[in-house]
């Protein structure tokens, strides 16, 4: 396990200085201390091993605010996104994305854990502690609610083609989008999507 830690912090690392079209099996195998077969034994390529490195991060990272109220957490989980997605950590999830338009086999690495990546636990978990303050339906409580306002975020990073939102724009997600389609999601409407 701690050779495994070595070969992950080794391939962050990599990646926030080179990026993932400098990542290589030889420069992480150096860094962390180790050879290429160890690597290998773990992770068959350098897109398995990108995206361990970057859920390995993400999971070390991941906020847990708990204001009291979903629009308060809602907007503290934005806007400690919009810091990250400009930090070192957020270089590399931007790198990531960038090679998975010509790299399908990392795209599909991404989109296997997308169903249970820890920013979209971090956001079940915030309308979980909602539901039970009795502040939203239990019904909100679905992978599409808990998603959608990274999803407006990322899309506003990608319209601005910068790595930061203004305030204003996180405040409009939550108070026109999220919280409305949090409050909109009656009993009734609770089928999986």
């Amino acid at each position: 396990m701690e050779l495994e830690q070595a070969i992950l912090l080794a391939a962050a690392d990599e990646l926030r200085e080179s990026g993932y079209p400098g990542l290589t099996m030889d420069r992480v195998a150096a860094r962390a201390g180790t050879n290429k077969n160890a690597i290998y034994r773990r992770w068959p390529h350098r897109a398995a091993l990108g995206i361990a490195a970057y859920r390995h991060l993400s999971e070390n990272v991941m906020p847990d605010p708990d204001t009291g109220t979903l629009r308060g957490d809602a907007l503290e989980m934005l806007r400690l996104a919009n810091e990250t997605w400009s930090s070192p950590y957020g270089t590399i999830l931007r790198s990531l994305l960038a090679a998975a338009t010509d790299d399908p086999e990392l795209l599909t690495l991404m989109r296997e854990g997308s169903g249970t990546d820890a920013m979209d636990r971090a956001w079940l978990t915030m309308l979980r502690r909602a539901a039970a303050r009795g502040e939203a339906p239990d019904a909100a409580v679905h992978p599409r609610v808990a998603t959608t306002p990274m999803m407006l975020l990322r899309a506003e990073y990608a319209m601005r083609g910068a790595p930061t939102a203004p305030d204003e724009v996180l405040i409009e997600i939550v108070d026109e989008v999220f919280l409305p389609l949090v409050r909109g999601r009656a009993e009734g409407n609770s089928s999986s999507a």
